[in-house]
């Protein structure tokens, strides 16, 4: 198929709502910009809930229930829920949303890592709610956990719900981790593999750690796998842009990424996913529509979610 998935993360657990005025807290802001970014070519948005009193990431099924269903209903994007929620919770905590409400596609992290955001302490020095800094400086002594065991929980507990994975890969081992959960035949191809770049503690933001990641999910996988890309920060469009051109899809979103050029916030998710499509589109490459991302990943079909 030459078209590429365009997948938008509205919001996320890593940027603090004193980043950017323009990051989606409330359950009707983060509705509105996921389907904004619909209407702007995303096939799917992977979406998070926080606390609309304070921007806090959180994990409650009802936050999740105040948004999936408008966006369902505005919008036939494929919807995406987290069970990665942030470092700071338990897996169980995480699960819970996708556990519930039976999505189509839910992302799970291939394992444990150093995850630090401490160093945007050193662009944003103000915040408005009294959780942010610690969150940032506490995380140069956080482990975001995801065990053998954790992952076979989250990936047993969801077996019967027939909901897929965006397996996301922060570095090669994690695509050996991938390779493993395969052979127990706990997930089943085709796998979405995620490569998520340039975040502290993960692969770095290289063309090399791009091209060695991809080669080895080739050599691991074969046609059972579909690639994706993140990249994070000021990587963002320009490793979308090579993915794009060496046949795989592309993230962006503000959970990846506030900016839209140097020193400009992007002013919305949309914004992202516009840039990226105009990408694709030089590249004489199409966008993927939700219904051709489903049939490429095999989902189970809108119709049978839990909300």
């Amino acid at each position: 198929m030459n078209k590429v998935i365009v997948t938008c993360a509205i919001t996320g657990a890593i940027h603090t709502p004193s980043m950017s005025p323009y990051l989606p807290v409330t359950p009707d802001e983060i509705a509105h910009s996921a389907i904004e970014a619909a209407q702007a070519g995303a096939a799917i948005v992977h979406l998070h809930a926080r606390d609309p009193n304070d921007g806090r990431p959180s994990q409650d099924p009802e936050l999740f229930r105040r948004f999936v269903p408008a966006i369902k209903e505005a919008s036939d994007v494929v919807i995406n829920i987290t069970t990665g929620g942030a470092p700071t919770m338990t897996v169980e905590e995480r699960l819970q949303p996708a556990l519930q409400l039976r999505p189509e596609l839910a992302s799970l992290n291939m394992g444990s890592m150093n995850f630090g955001l401490y160093e945007m302490l050193g662009r944003f020095k103000t915040f408005k709610h009294d959780w942010e800094r610690p969150y940032l400086e506490g995380s140069d002594d956080r482990i975001f956990k995801n065990t053998f065991k954790d992952i076979a929980y989250i990936l047993q507990s969801c077996s019967e719900n027939d909901t897929r994975f965006e397996i996301e890969c922060y570095d090669v081992g994690h695509l050996y981790t991938a390779a493993h959960f395969l052979d127990r035949a706990l997930v089943k191809p085709p796998l979405l593999i995620q490569s998520v770049f340039g975040l502290r503690g993960g692969i770095g933001a290289h063309m090399e750690d791009l091209m060695h990641m991809r080669r080895t999910a080739d050599r691991l996988f074969g046609k059972d796998y579909v690639w994706s890309v993140l990249g994070a920060g000021r990587s963002q469009m320009p490793f979308a842009a090579i993915s794009a051109s060496v046949g795989g899809n592309v993230r962006v979103g503000l959970e990846d990424s506030l900016w839209d050029g140097p020193g400009k916030l992007a002013p919305d998710n949309a914004t992202q996913v516009r840039r990226v499509r105009s990408i694709i589109e030089a590249l004489s490459l199409g966008v993927a529509t939700p219904d051709e991302a489903r049939a490429l990943l095999n989902l189970k079909g809108r119709e049978n979610v839990g909300f």
